[in-house]
């Protein structure tokens, strides 16, 4: 079996993403987004990407794939920039991982 790598976002953010060879989904709301993650879910893509605009309106959702191997859901700035979310969730993972921020914070 081939995975894919497949990104969710608003056109401006994720469009450049095609000419890497992912499978690029336009999402301009949190409804479109969780609609297309899950049903992504359940095709053949090991990492789905999703901008931190629309992946901090659906925390509850993106939170039932944190422990299945497959996909991978990670979030990525979007055209506005990174907004700190993506970080913060890393930063929880990790600690939650090894049972210490061991992440060094912004100063």
């Amino acid at each position: 079996m081939a995975y894919k790598i497949g990104v969710i976002g608003d056109p401006e953010s994720v469009i450049a993403f095609m000419s890497v060879g992912f499978s690029v989904f336009f999402a301009e709301d949190a409804d479109e987004a969780g609609k297309l993650l899950l049903r992504l879910a359940k095709e053949e893509y090991a990492i789905l990407f999703i901008t931190e605009e629309l992946a901090k309106e659906i925390p509850d959702l993106i939170a039932k794939f944190k422990d299945s191997p497959v996909p991978a859901v990670i979030t990525i700035p979007g055209k506005n920039g990174a907004t700190g979310y993506g970080l913060d969730n890393i930063r929880k993972s990790v600690e939650r991982a090894v049972g210490a921020d061991i992440l060094f914070k912004d100063s």
